[in-house]
C-alpha cells in the first residue's frame, strides 16, 4: 500500500477549465500540478490540453504554459531547459511537457526521442486517452486493437497499441512510470519521486475519456481502476533499469487476483465490436505479459503495455 502523502491543498488547475465531464486528463493534470508545485514551466502541445487550459487571453492554468506545434513539444521544453540554464535560473523550476498520445507516439515521437537521447532535465508527461480525441476521435498508434475510431473499420482497429514504453527504456531514462487518473496517490508520489532525479523523466498515464471511448462521464474513476485490475494497465516505475510494480499491480502477479479482460471492454462502446474469440485472444495475451513478470526483477524486452 503506498504512503499517503499529505497532497498539497493549493489548486494549479483553476476552476473553470474547459474539459469535458469526467475527464480523465483534468483529473490527472489536477494531481500532477499539486505534486510539481507552483515552481513549474508546462509546455502543451496541440490536442486536449490547449483546450482544457481555456482562451487566450485566459487560462485555467496558475502557472506559465507554452502552447506549440503538435510535432515539437519535447523540443521547445529543451530549449526551455537550456534558455533557464544559460539565465541561471534553471534552480529549483520544474520544466514539463504535458502531451496526449497523439503528439507523443506519432506526430512528436521525433523531438520526444531526441530530448530523451540528449538527457534533457525536464519531466515528459504523456497523457493517454488512446485517439485523437480533440479532433474527432480519430485512431493512434496509441489505440487499442479492437477500439472503435472515427477512423478505424467497423470491426474495430485491427493492430495492437504501440509499445512507446520500450522505445522510451531504450534511451535510457532517469526515471520512467506509469500512472492511471483514478489512483491519483500512486500518480502524486511518482510524480514526487520524479522530481528528485535530473534528466530526462518519463510518466505514462492512462486518462479515460467518455466521448472519446463511449461511456458515462460517471464511470471515468471505475474504468480507471479496471485497467490496472484486470492488467491491461499494469502501474509501476523503472529506476536504473529496475522494475518494480507500485500500488494495486503488487498482487497482481498472481492471476486469481486479476479481473477478466471482458470487465473492462463491458463498460466502453469503443470495444463493443470485439468478438468472444478476440477477447479470449487478448486475456491469453495479458496472461502471457503477467507470467513473464513473475521471472524478472529487471525490465527488459517485456512488453507491458
Amino acid at each position: 500500500m503506498d504512503k499517503l502523502p499529505e497532497i498539497c491543498l493549493d489548486e494549479l488547475l483553476l476552476p473553470g477549465h474547459a474539459a469535458c465531464p469526467g475527464c480523465g486528463a483534468a483529473l490527472a493534470l489536477r494531481h500532477v500540478l499539486k505534486a510539481l508545485g507552483e515552481n513549474t514551466i508546462i509546455i502543451i502541445p496541440a490536442g486536449c490540453s490547449s483546450i482544457i487550459q481555456g482562451v487566450y487571453p485566459k487560462s485555467a492554468l496558475n502557472i506559465p504554459v507554452l502552447n506549440c506545434a503538435f510535432d515539437s513539444a519535447a523540443a521547445y521544453g529543451s530549449g526551455v531547459v537550456e534558455g533557464l540554464k544559460a539565465k541561471n535560473k534553471f534552480k529549483n523550476l520544474n520544466v514539463i511537457v504535458w502531451a496526449g498520445d497523439g503528439a507523443t507516439f506519432d506526430i512528436g515521437l521525433q523531438a520526444l526521442s531526441g530530448a530523451a537521447e540528449r538527457h534533457t532535465d525536464m519531466i515528459y508527461f504523456c497523457y493517454d486517452n488512446e485517439a485523437y480525441m480533440n479532433t474527432g476521435i480519430q485512431s493512434s498508434s496509441a489505440t487499442p486493437l479492437g477500439a472503435l475510431t472515427t477512423t478505424t473499420p467497423i470491426i474495430g482497429k485491427r493492430e495492437r497499441k504501440k509499445d512507446l514504453i520500450s522505445i522510451i527504456l531504450a534511451h535510457e531514462p532517469s526515471y520512467l512510470a506509469t500512472a492511471v487518473s483514478g489512483y491519483p496517490v500512486d500518480l502524486y508520489n511518482k510524480v514526487l519521486k520524479a522530481k528528485k532525479y535530473t534528466g530526462f523523466r518519463f510518466i505514462h498515464i492512462l486518462t479515460p475519456c467518455p466521448p472519446g471511448w463511449r461511456f458515462d462521464s460517471k464511470y471515468t474513476v471505475t474504468i480507471s481502476k479496471l485497467a490496472v485490475a484486470t492488467g491491461m494497465w499494469p502501474l509501476f516505475e523503472v529506476v536504473e533499469s529496475k522494475f518494480s510494480l507500485t500500488g494495486p499491480s503488487l498482487k497482481l502477479l498472481d492471476p486469481k487476483n486479476r479481473r477478466s479482460v471482458e470487465s473492462y471492454f463491458a463498460l466502453q462502446g469503443r470495444f463493443s465490436k470485439l468478438t468472444k474469440e478476440e477477447i479470449d485472444s487478448i486475456q491469453k495475451f495479458i496472461d502471457k505479459r503477467w507470467e513473464e513478470l513473475k521471472y524478472s526483477t529487471v525490465f527488459k524486452d517485456k512488453r507491458l503495455l
